[in-house]
């Protein structure tokens, strides 16, 4: 979702947005005058006066689409402060094996030694999609970066702000938890929510990935059996080496905004190819000549086909961003990025 617009793109819904808000105009449209961050911030602070005097509706709409809600002003400082020791230990190991290895980064990859990233680009007639082999030395290799290094509601930067701001050779978008206010996020072996929804993804400490009932357990039970990082969006398309059946009409929740994500889309996809093997794919769309993206199933054909036995759907459209060696690779359905609550990422 654009912060700058409370109406839902495929993150979270997967409609495809009208054709004014794709980043392209149409032909009889007038240039348009370029306007700085800060102007727009100025413009959507003047709306929100607007909005929240006007009340009703009006004003619960601006409040639960556009208003930050910050619950955890230093992300940095509080995963610091609630790391279990365990968590630690594991980091300052992977810490310093990570500062001992030879670091390799050329266009396409990057190596520390244990830690792998290969990035490639698969061009059809009418798809182009980006993939990230990605082999982990070890599972915490994989981290999770927040918007403004906070947590919260409508908190967003770009994936390449957040990337930036933590290290990261490379990143994609993640499951724009901020949109939402349930779901389980365990984010670098600390819990930030714990409110069980939906189908999630769990990444553990030993390497595997697996997908699960959020609503039949808790996050402190996750955390306990050595659960890393959690995604909260789906659906998993790919379930042991099959793709999952009913994925074609499937809502991912029935909250404002946010129902089908169906007909072919910019996706964002994780795969597991085996532990401490991921495959990442961001699929372009909506660009008539270019990539008009593909279908969940579509999706599902594409992760088997690169051998992921599990594989979960991410937030998608406009949201749909892959990041490697300090730049955007893929090609946003926006014209250009749009800002978002989290990342996954490996540091450089």
């Amino acid at each position: 979702m654009d912060p700058a617009d409370p109406t839902p793109d495929t993150a979270p819904d997967g409609a495809p947005a009208p054709a004014s808000r794709r980043g392209r105009a149409t032909p009889a449209a007038a240039p348009r005058r370029k306007t700085s961050r800060t102007a727009r911030r100025a413009l959507l602070a003047g709306g929100l006066v607007v909005l929240l005097t006007a009340g009703g509706s009006a004003a619960w709409a601006a409040n639960r689409f556009l208003i930050p809600h910050v619950e955890v002003t230093d992300v940095a400082a509080y995963e610091a402060e609630h790391s279990t020791a365990a968590t630690t230990a594991t980091r300052e190991t992977t810490s310093a094996t990570a500062t001992a290895a030879t670091t390799t980064l050329t266009d396409t990859s990057f190596s520390d030694g244990s830690t792998s990233v290969t990035v490639s680009t698969v061009t059809t007639d009418t798809l182009t999609y980006f993939v990230a082999d990605v082999v982990l030395g070890d599972a915490t290799d994989l981290r999770s970066a927040f918007a403004n290094n906070q947590f919260g509601e409508n908190i967003t930067q770009t994936t390449s702000e957040i990337a930036a701001a933590n290290d990261a050779v490379f990143a994609i978008n993640g499951d724009y938890y901020g949109f939402r206010s349930t779901g389980i996020e365990i984010r670098n072996g600390v819990v930030y929510r714990d409110e069980g929804a939906r189908q999630g993804l769990a990444f553990y400490t030993d390497g595997h990935v697996e997908v699960y009932d959020e609503t039949a357990t808790t996050a402190a039970e996750l955390l306990a059996s050595g659960v890393w990082n959690t995604l909260s969006f789906g659906p998993a398309v790919v379930e042991d080496g099959q793709a999952v059946d009913g994925i074609d009409g499937v809502e991912i929740d029935t909250n404002v905004g946010n129902h089908s994500i169906q007909g072919d889309q910019p996706r964002t996809a994780v795969g597991v190819i085996d532990d401490n093997h991921l495959v990442f794919v961001v699929v372009d769309g909506r660009q008539e000549g270019y990539s008009e993206g593909v279908t969940l199933p579509g999706l599902a054909d594409i992760m088997l086909s690169l051998g992921a036995t599990t594989a979960y759907n991410l937030d998608g459209g406009g949201s749909s961003t892959m990041y490697f060696n300090g730049q955007v690779i893929n090609s946003p359905s926006n014209g250009g990025e749009r800002g978002t609550s989290d990342i996954l990422y490996v540091a450089g």
